[in-house]
């Protein structure tokens, strides 16, 4: 376990490792897509 300094940037991102970043990307994207969907029903009323 590494510890931290308060010297260091407290960017969320930083120590993540790339399969982190794929995942909370394809939530986001999950995410956009589900409102998306949504809207359009509204919109429309399909």
């Amino acid at each position: 376990m590494r510890w931290r300094s308060m010297t260091e940037t407290t960017d969320a991102m930083l120590d993540t490792a790339p399969d982190d970043a794929f995942y909370a990307a394809g939530w986001t994207i999950s995410g956009v897509a589900t409102i998306a969907t949504i809207v359009a029903i509204w919109m429309f009323g399909i």
